[in-house]
């Protein structure tokens, strides 16, 4: 019984220990090779989420084997505000992306939906 009780406490303080220290990688922490992102010095394509705070604004976006995929959030660092909401398969932009003004509306000529990396409508 105490046996069990210990390994599992162990386990237990192991698994929230590992969350405790997980940091959060930003762009800048990958390099790019054959159009792929590595996490610096690794040999296994990036699969996780990055934040990048950078010129003004804060990017969050999600990786899969190297390439970006998964939905991609800009916001405008000085009050939060959504300035682009899309997203990434395989690497390339598919789903409706949308552009927002700074006021919070939708702007009308950049928002449109993609596939494959190509705009299919506006």
């Amino acid at each position: 019984m105490n046996k069990t009780l210990i390994t599992f406490f162990t386990v237990l303080f192991c698994l929230t220990s590992s969350v405790g220290w997980s940091e959060t990688l930003s762009l800048k922490d990958l390099v790019k090779r054959d159009g792929t992102y590595y996490q610096k010095f690794q040999n296994n394509p990036f699969t996780g989420k990055i934040e990048t705070s950078e010129d003004g604004m804060f990017y969050k976006e999600y990786f899969k084997d190297g390439k970006r995929d998964g939905k991609y959030e800009v916001y405008d660092n000085r009050d939060g505000t959504m300035v682009l909401l899309g997203s990434y398969k395989q690497g390339k932009k598919d789903g409706y992306w949308v552009y927002y003004d700074y006021d919070g509306t939708i702007h009308k000529g950049l928002t449109g939906m993609w596939k494959d990396g190509n705009v299919i409508s506006d």
